[in-house]
Parts: C-alpha cells; structure tokens; sequence
C-alpha cells in the first residue's frame, strides 16, 4: 500500500502500463507462431508486420531494442533459408601435423 498520493498514482500508473505492455508481448508472440506457421518458408506479408511491430515495441521501450535487432535477425535467417543462421560449432581450426612442410 502506497503512503502518498504520489506514489499510491504511479502504482495506478504501473499497472495501467504492465497491463498494456503485456498485451503487446502476447500480440508478438502470437504473430510469431501464426508467421512461423511450423513447417516452410514464413510469408513475406506476415513477416514484414512483424518485423514492423517489433520495432514499434522497441521504439515504445516495451522490448530491449537489442532483443528486437535479435528476433529480427532470427526471423530473416529462417526466411532466407536458414543460410544466415550461425552455426551450431565453430569449424575446426587446421592442426599444425595437417600442414605440409617444404
């Protein structure tokens, strides 16, 4: 319980604030699964609003703009084929017996 009007407004204001900032975290997620869709390519249309509203939540401070760049970059990595996705393991480095000698 807040001991001034002050603080018991921003309790007001932190849940009004919670309650919205949650709902567009539940609208990305759904947005996510119905564009991902499971098994394919995801589609251009859908990809593209999602891309849109992550920056939007990133712009409205709602997501770390670095978590939105990193969904962003996941997303166009499983679009384009998964070419742009980082590898699992780095590639062995050559060892020194492998090398010829002259």
């Amino acid at each position: 319980m807040a001991n001034t009007k002050s603080a018991s407004k921003r309790a007001r204001q932190t849940t009004s604030r919670s309650l919205r900032n949650r709902s567009v975290l539940t609208r990305l997620r759904k947005m996510h699964k119905t564009v991902s869709g499971g098994t394919g390519t995801p589609d251009v249309a859908g990809v593209r609003e999602l891309i849109s509203a992550v920056d939007k939540a990133a712009k409205r401070g709602i997501i770390h703009k670095n978590a939105a760049r990193r969904r962003k970059a996941r997303l166009l990595a499983k679009v384009r084929g998964g070419a742009a996705a980082p590898a699992s393991a780095p590639a062995p480095a050559p060892t020194a017996a492998a090398a010829p000698t002259a």
